[in-house]
């Protein structure tokens, strides 16, 4: 080895090993690479000759080229082997308000989904990955639930139908559907109604004048009935224990109709967590990495064949934009971003493009059938098809990045 650099352009830091490998830390810290001996690339001294990669037999060269590929899965193994043992907190799969495309499939407040085309689920994050895979190919998806009575059934949701002119960002309200969410309060405005009454971030809101209540969006409707008479009697729960509070809602016209409002934001609270001991979260973590590596590979040839829109590719932009939203939600989230990330890597530097891992390994592999090393004229010409290629790739991340954000 040559060196072995952290990051691209200018050294910041360097050291030489006793092997004679150059370590460097660079200025931009966007990945890395590492530069091989060679005699196709630079004069090497005699007494080095031995070392040279050009030297090496094709399974040693094969080795080293998947080396950086094989560490990006391990590296994603072990985060999401840590996410697991941390606990990844989700929500439990029970529909809340439905319109839309959902409703019309008959799916219902209180249902809690079980299996989506045959596949169980076991967390919300499941039903929405499933729900919207769905409604990119626009094909239709069989839930499965359980309803409040215990009976179960299936339902239709017709996503086929779905235009392909229809933005990714408006499919949500098109489909209609939204977990289950209690009436936990969440931001309670200063001076408002609320916190006149008492009312704390954290409280549940179980009913209103005696009409109980299921979720947050329920609550908005049953205080528009019960805040006629002016005030009204709160049932809350509170660190575990029941309390009850008077409030009496502001009343606001709004499109020429009167609203009354507590003011107060809606709260979340995890109930679901997928935690597993140290040995159990071996076969977690590679489940997660199959699943995660199929998907990804899947995606990637339904957008060669045309079956998906290559608007779907996105690049550092949406990528930092992702990173913040999972780390927001917590280590756990974040740790299964960096393992997705990762194996993202992984797949691209295997692709049979020149430059890339996977193009040198292409290399290898003719040479094995050949019996002797592609000409140097085919590896330069090669550098300028993959650096084509690449760049290709890189700018239209870019641009759907870019598209994304003026949309």
């Amino acid at each position: 080895m040559h060196r072995f650099s952290i990051g691209f352009g200018k050294p910041l830091w360097t050291r030489v090993g006793r092997d004679g490998t150059e370590y460097v830390l660079a200025a931009i810290p966007l990945g890395g690479y590492v530069s091989m001996l060679d005699e196709r690339a630079e004069d090497v001294a005699p007494e080095q000759v031995h070392a040279a990669l050009n030297r090496k037999p094709v399974w040693q060269k094969i080795a080293v080229a998947a080396a950086g590929p094989a560490a990006n899965v391990m590296f994603a193994l072990v985060v999401y082997w840590a996410m697991f043992m941390v606990g990844k907190p989700d929500f439990q799969p029970v529909i809340g308000q439905v319109s839309g495309l959902s409703a019309e499939a008959g799916l219902s407040s209180g249902m809690r989904v079980t299996a989506i085309d045959g596949v169980p689920i076991d967390a919300w994050s499941e039903v929405g990955m499933a729900i919207f895979e769905g409604a990119l190919y626009r094909r239709d998806v069989g839930v499965s639930v359980r309803e409040p009575d215990g009976t179960t059934s299936e339902h239709n949701v017709r996503l086929g139908g779905i235009g392909q002119d229809i933005a990714d960002d408006q499919l949500g309200a098109l489909l209609g559907l939204q977990r289950l969410q209690p009436a936990l309060v969440g931001q309670v405005v200063a001076g408002a109604a609320g916190a006149v009454a008492g009312l704390r971030s954290g409280d549940l809101i179980l009913s209103v004048d005696g009409e109980s209540v299921t979720d947050f969006d329920a609550l908005r409707g049953t205080l528009q009935r019960q805040a006629r008479d002016g005030e009204v009697a709160l049932l809350i729960e509170r660190g575990g224990e029941r309390q009850r509070l008077l409030a009496r809602p502001i009343a606001t016209v709004e499109d020429g109709k009167t609203v009354f409002r507590l003011g107060i934001g809606a709260g979340f609270r995890h109930d679901h967590v997928r935690r597993f001991g140290p040995l159990a979260a071996v076969p977690a973590a590679i489940n997660e990495a199959w699943t995660v590596t199929t998907k990804s590979l899947q995606f990637l040839k339904d957008m060669l064949v045309g079956a998906l829109s290559t608007k779907h590719l996105t690049g550092p932009i949406a990528i930092a934009q992702v990173a913040n939203l999972s780390a927001n939600e917590g280590l756990p989230w974040f740790l299964g971003f960096l393992g997705a990330v990762s194996l993202g890597l992984a797949i691209l530097n295997l692709l049979p493009i020149p430059i890339l891992d996977g193009g040198h390994i292409l290399y290898y592999l003719i040479e094995l059938i050949k019996g002797s090393p592609v000409s140097e004229r085919t590896l330069v010409a090669g550098q300028y098809v993959g650096l084509a290629m690449l760049s290709g790739l890189i700018g239209l991340a870019f641009f759907n990045d870019i598209s994304g954000l003026l949309h």
